[in-house]
């Protein structure tokens, strides 16, 4: 309930946001609304603007939906070994130190984010940490340290971007054409049901281009799934992040959620085509192949 709650929240202030920010690019810019410039330059706000704003919130919104404690001065030796391991990797990695969190969960899973690669958080989860070996642990933090390297979150945020953007034109411009043709219809028999039948038809396609579209964005979390994977091969050796997968694969399916659930070591298996993450199998077998 919490996490829906900050969620709701969440987005109405983003969307008051790109309300003001909209009308101030209309105005500067001179654009005319109902033109198809002014469609997209609504679309593009929205698009990219949400993608970006919870990009740049993503800290936060982590260490309150999963309850993130962040280690400012370890307590116990685990959290010592959490801490010195991260800061030695993000050093190998050429990152500047993220903060590094615990949050409670019996799922075996950590995550990255952060909009710059020298102010990220790496979270892990107790389940993890009290469930796998040192070693395996260590790949694990490597994985993360890995997609913060890559600059995964910004070009996540970009890919996704783009996908909103064109999902919300392409969806009103064949809304508009429809509901033109039932709007004419209507005239002639008197009726009115223009409008509902554009707002209507606008929510249903963007649900259906939004789940075409999110293959596109799956297969390119996909990929940098193997990134980060080869990364942390190369950062603390390939047995020990096979070994880590190896274990993942024996666990529990992944608890995170929205967002963030591209970003842990672990994804929830369907569809191939709809996973953030490739079957563990194939990520196994892709380091095994690594030179």
């Amino acid at each position: 309930m919490k996490r829906i709650l900050l969620f709701i929240a969440t987005n109405l202030a983003v969307v008051l946001v790109l309300g003001v920010v909209l009308n101030i690019v209309f105005s500067v810019l001179g654009i005319d609304r109902s033109s198809i410039t002014g469609l997209l330059v609504f679309c593009a706000v929205f698009g990219f603007g949400g993608a970006t704003i919870s990009l740049f919130m993503s800290k936060w919104m982590a260490k309150r939906a999963y309850g993130v404690q962040v280690i400012e001065q370890p307590r116990n030796e685990m959290e010592h070994w959490l801490v010195t391991t991260v800061a030695r990797q993000a050093q190998q990695a050429g990152i500047g130190m993220p903060e590094v969190g615990v949050y409670q969960s019996n799922d075996m899973n950590a995550f990255a984010t952060g909009a710059r690669r020298n102010d990220s958080l790496v979270a892990v989860s107790t389940g993890l940490m009290y469930s796998m070996s040192r070693d395996e642990a260590e790949a694990v933090l490597a994985h993360e340290i890995s997609h913060v390297a890559n600059g995964d979150m910004v070009t996540l945020t970009l890919v996704q971007g783009v996908v909103n953007t064109f999902v919300m034109f392409f969806a009103r411009i064949v809304a508009n054409l429809i509901s033109s043709f039932l709007s004419r219809d209507e005239e002639e028999e008197g009726g009115g049901m223009g409008g509902i039948a554009y707002f209507v038809t606008v929510m249903v396609l963007e649900l259906v281009f939004g789940m075409l579209a999110s293959v596109i964005v799956m297969w390119f979390s996909r990929q940098r799934e193997y990134r980060a994977d080869e990364g942390s091969a190369r950062l603390v050796g390939k047995e020990k992040m096979i070994a880590a997968l190896e274990r993942l694969r024996r666990g529990p399916e992944s608890e995170l959620e929205g967002s963030l659930a591209a970003f842990g070591i672990n994804g929830k298996q369907h569809s191939e085509l709809f996973m953030s993450h490739p079957p563990l199998e194939k990520r196994i077998q892709a380091l095994r192949e690594l030179r």
